[in-house]
Parts: C-alpha cells; sequence; structure tokens
C-alpha cells in the first residue's frame, strides 16, 4: 500500500529543469504538481525535473491507491501528441466531467 503524506507532497518546491530529486521527493513534487494542474506526463516532467519515466511508475502506483484520476485524452502542449490529462485533485477531475 502506498501512502503519500500530503504535508511531504504540500511541502516541496516544484522544481525548473534537471532537477535531482531523490524518488521519494519527486514522488511528492509529481503529487504536489497534480494537485493544481492538469496536465500530461510529459508536461509534468517539463515542470518538475523529474524524469518521465519516474513519473510513469508513480502514475501507476497513483491509480492503484485511488489518488490520481484521467481526467481527458487530448494533444500535449510539450509533444504535441495524443495523450491523457491527468490530477490529483478530484475537484478538478469532477469539473471536467459532462
Amino acid at each position: 500500500m502506498i501512502v503519500v503524506n500530503p504535508n511531504l507532497a504540500n511541502s516541496l518546491p516544484i522544481q525548473q529543469g534537471k532537477a535531482k530529486l531523490n524518488h521519494q521527493n519527486q514522488k511528492g513534487a509529481f503529487f504536489k504538481y497534480l494537485k493544481t494542474h492538469v496536465a500530461t506526463n510529459s508536461m509534468v516532467s517539463d515542470a518538475t525535473g523529474v524524469p518521465q519515466k519516474n513519473l510513469t511508475r508513480f502514475k501507476r502506483e497513483f491509480e492503484k491507491e485511488g489518488l490520481l484520476f484521467e481526467v481527458f485524452k487530448g494533444l500535449c502542449k510539450k509533444t504535441n501528441h495524443r495523450a491523457t490529462f491527468l490530477t490529483t485533485n478530484k475537484a478538478l477531475f469532477e469539473s471536467y466531467k459532462v
């Protein structure tokens, strides 16, 4: 079972560029960024500096725990390819429902 400490996620700064964050800090930065944004993994990687391969693993873990929501599929603003937009904020997820 994965437990995310919301206090840890809220205290982590969002890093720009190539950040050297440890695994737990990367996970917290991913969770925190998606708490206030709806974005693809590529967009989160660009904003936080966390490698995309790690984000894919974190996405799977958060989905299993019911903490991450797939909002919609569309063109990624970073790659211009079709991708899934994600959030960890249930209110943002609900606001995109039709």
